[in-house]
């Protein structure tokens, strides 16, 4: 036997290091309550700065509504604050669902229509917010028709073009969470539900009357997504044959 074949590597063998486990991300359901939180302090905290008068409806007179925007600019101004500032969270929550998903083996479009979702959602709302702050604006305040105008395009960003993508997000995480077992079987169908109702929303666009829609979508999905981020598992279990 050659001395090349006896000779051994003096130094000590190191055992393999463990697998690190992906990052996951920030809690999404805390990120959910957040968002949702700083959503509903803007319309609570804009409500009491405007001494309980409540925000003009797109449908009303130009009178009513530049009246409201040209007495109360300091609750529009912080209603569109806090409502970008929802925005944030909200598109976090999205890419941090769609990455936990594909990290539980969803290999459906699921996933990515939860992202897309999130981001339409977040993007809208933004938005709004935006317009809901230029509202805010003694300049423009001037030119009557120019705050119709903006609050049509508050309206239509912060209503159905939020909430229609919402609806997004909810079933890009019920379907996958339904079929996959990831959540429990009666709480996807729900968010499919509620998924379907924010989807007719966009009724809106061409009936005055299905704005009842929107309230109804928002608040119910926006508290679908704070349990089903506290309820997707941060890894899949493997059932024993």
């Amino acid at each position: 036997m050659s001395a090349a074949e006896n000779w051994t590597d003096p130094r000590p063998t190191e055992a393999p290091r463990p697998r690190r486990e992906a990052q996951g991300g920030p809690p999404p359901g805390v990120l959910a309550v957040v968002f949702t939180g700083l959503f509903l302090a803007g319309l609570v905290l804009s409500t009491v700065l405007a001494d309980g008068a409540p925000f003009p409806s797109p449908f009303g007179g130009t009178g009513e509504i530049v009246a409201y925007f040209r007495a109360h600019s300091d609750a529009v101004r912080l209603s569109g604050a806090l409502q970008f500032a929802a925005s944030i969270p909200l598109a976090v929550y999205a890419a941090t669902v769609s990455a936990r998903l594909h990290r539980l083996g969803v290999r459906a479009p699921g996933a990515t229509i939860a992202l897309a979702g999130g981001l339409l959602a977040a993007g809208f709302l933004a938005c709004c917010g935006l317009v809901s702050w230029t509202l805010s604006r003694t300049e423009v305040l001037e030119l009557p028709p120019l705050v119709r105008a903006l609050q049509y395009l508050a309206f239509a960003t912060g209503g159905p073009g939020h909430v229609v993508t919402l609806g997004l997000l909810v079933a890009g995480i019920a379907v996958p969470g339904l079929l996959a077992g990831l959540l429990p079987r009666a709480f996807a169908v729900t968010g499919l539900v509620l998924a379907a109702v924010a989807e007719l929303s966009t009724l809106t666009l061409l009936l005055d009357g299905a704005a009842l829609l929107l309230p109804l979508a928002r608040f119910t999905c926006l508290g679908w997504l704070i349990a089903a981020g506290f309820l997707l598992p941060r890894r899949r279990t493997r059932k024993e044959n």
